[in-house]
């Protein structure tokens, strides 16, 4: 049994047999999330995983079903932070998954430099708005805005974090692409994988996803683009496999 808290839901993980406490008054993860971790390289057998900006755990939750490697989870806040918890602790991951309740700014003096073979992260994606125009819903705000992050704190953290040759993978949007490639090289990630998400074929991408390899050389590969929806309205074959499983 898990404990559900106020208007919490507990909902399925569609192509894996997990579930996952979910609540409409605070930030649910999004396809983002779950293009990151298939989109994210993990070892199958071992290697240390960290997941920042991890909200109610989506990304440690999927991670597990592709690696057998510990995964910690990094979230700010109490409340995302709890619900990640109790499911990880329903799901029966206690041993493989761990989620610290802090702020990933203090997470390499915390756990130390160099400890991580992966690095994960679906961050804040807007720079902090001003008064008033900000979500009044406060998760909703820290979730979608940098008011207790910036990119180039995730990007520094990630490479402290990060050992020689590990890899970073981040989820964000393309207008900020350029600012996220000078960032990387700044702080010795060599960005090596970069794969533009598009709504569909008519429409411009709005979502990137990219991967670094801290002190890697030079050679950046652009991914075909990967389109969400057809002509019909509906999830494309690819998508649908990463979603469901569906060939």
């Amino acid at each position: 049994m898990v404990e559900l808290k106020d208007d919490e839901r507990l909902d399925y993980l569609l192509a894996e047999d997990l579930r996952i406490i979910q609540s409409p008054s605070v930030f649910a993860f999004s396809l983002d999330a779950v293009l990151l971790s298939k989109f994210a390289y993990l070892p199958i057998q071992k290697g240390n995983i960290i997941d920042l900006c991890t909200g109610n755990g989506i990304i440690p939750l999927l991670l597990s079903t592709r690696t057998k490697g510990k995964i910690t989870g990094v979230e700010i806040q109490e409340r995302l932070y709890d619900m990640a918890t109790r499911s990880v602790a329903y799901n029966r991951l206690d041993g493989q998954i761990d989620i610290i309740h802090g702020d990933l700014k203090e997470m390499p003096k915390q756990l130390g430099h160099s400890k991580y073979d992966i690095v994960t992260c679906n961050p804040p994606y807007f720079v902090t708005p001003k008064e008033g125009k900000k979500n009044e819903n406060e998760h909703f705000a820290i979730a979608r805005h940098e008011i207790l992050c910036t990119l180039e704190d995730v990007i520094r953290v990630s490479s402290q974090l990060l050992r020689q040759g590990g890899k970073f993978a981040m989820v964000h949007r393309p207008g900020r692409f350029l600012e996220i490639i000078e960032l990387m090289k700044k702080y010795r990630l060599e960005p090596k994988r970069v794969q533009f998400v598009h709504p569909n074929k008519e429409k411009e991408a709005n979502t990137l996803l990219i991967e670094g390899i801290k002190d890697g050389q030079p050679d950046l590969k652009i991914l075909k683009p990967l389109f969400v929806y057809n002509k019909h309205s509906e999830y494309t074959d690819e998508v649908k496999e990463i979603l469901y499983g569906e060939k």
